[in-house]
């Protein structure tokens, strides 16, 4: 695996492989639970790992002094109606006890990076209402909210109701 060298010494990345499966699950559940959702986090190991496999998902890790702190977990996306492809961060976690060290900085650079070489002219996620710290962040990087829509979402059961009417 191949670690990618950060400003910071002591900070470097590499992407997940599917045998870090079990490790973007632990992110993704601290991440739950700092949303004060971890109830919602059903995801499995191997869930994850197949979506690694497939390349439904990438992840990148953060190490610092070699020590998983940090990930990214993000898919491509593309808008017919803006003719212009993305990435959309779906999980993004700096370890508490990390914060405010610049490493959450240099995670967004690096995804703003990998979006260009990607030849994408935009990079998305959400983030909660209630979350001011972590909003006064992504506005300090210059990012702006999409107020002027919800976004909707089938679970298994609708999907699976919805394709039995066709």
């Amino acid at each position: 695996m191949d670690k990618i060298a950060t400003r910071d010494p002591r900070f470097f990345l590499r992407f997940a492989t599917p045998d870090d499966a079990g490790l973007v699950l632990d992110f993704m559940k601290k991440l739950g639970t700092y949303q004060k959702m971890a109830d919602k986090i059903i995801a499995t190991e191997a869930g994850l790992r197949s979506l690694l496999e497939r390349q439904r998902g990438e992840a990148v890790l953060g190490l610092y002094d070699g020590e998983p702190v940090a990930f990214v977990y993000f898919c491509q996306t593309s808008s017919a109606f803006i003719g212009q492809s993305g990435l959309y961060i779906d999980g993004f976690l700096v370890d508490e006890r990390l914060r405010f060290k610049g490493l959450g900085r240099i995670l967004m650079a690096f995804m703003s990076k990998l979006a260009l070489e990607r030849g994408c002219q935009r990079l998305e996620w959400g983030c909660l209402d209630w979350n001011e710290p972590t909003i006064r962040f992504y506005k300090s990087l210059g990012a702006y909210g999409v107020d002027n829509m919800t976004i909707y979402r089938f679970a298994p059961e609708q999907l699976q109701a919805n394709a039995a009417l066709f």
